[in-house]
């Protein structure tokens, strides 16, 4: 996908993510301050994705910190990546999300070789769900998120080969 470059995240880009205000109800994606330090922990695998002209443009994130509390996580790496996206918050909506996330996953599977690559989103994100499906995962399993209590829904798909 050379639409994009995907690169371990940047103090600089990771400062800017943390300002991203989304609209109700997408509100619960926004980060604060207090997020920074897990943005750069190495251990979360966080990433930012640049546009072709350099400007970001979203941020994903592989392995633990792509799961919600709650979630059914008995199987994971290295046969199961879990997957965290984020696209910024003035290009949501706008049907960039499948490119967005091919992406997200063609690095994956570069960089991580996974059998199955899983998502977990909030139940009311129609549109993450809907781009979800198109790019061929499955719903897997449904919780309530601890805390919080949103319902979630996990899906699945097998990874390239």
């Amino acid at each position: 996908m050379a639409d994009y470059q995907i690169l371990p995240i940047s103090r600089e880009q990771a400062e800017i993510i943390i300002t991203w205000s989304y609209t109700p109800p997408y509100g619960v994606y926004d980060l604060k301050l207090e997020d920074l330090n897990g943005l750069l922990n190495p251990d979360y695998r966080y990433h930012h994705v640049l546009d072709l002209e350099g400007v970001l443009i979203g941020y994903c994130c592989y392995g633990k910190d792509a799961q919600v509390p709650g979630g059914d996580y008995f199987c994971g790496e290295p046969e199961v990546l879990d997957v965290g996206v984020g696209l910024a918050p003035d290009l949501t909506g706008q049907g960039l999300g499948g490119k967005f996330v091919e992406a997200i996953l063609a690095y994956a599977w570069r960089v991580y070789r996974p059998d199955l690559f899983r998502v977990t989103v909030a139940d009311f994100n129609q549109r993450s769900l809907n781009t979800f499906r198109k790019l061929g995962f499955e719903e897997k399993h449904y919780f309530v998120s601890e805390p919080g209590q949103l319902p979630f829904t996990q899906l699945e798909r097998k990874a390239y080969e």
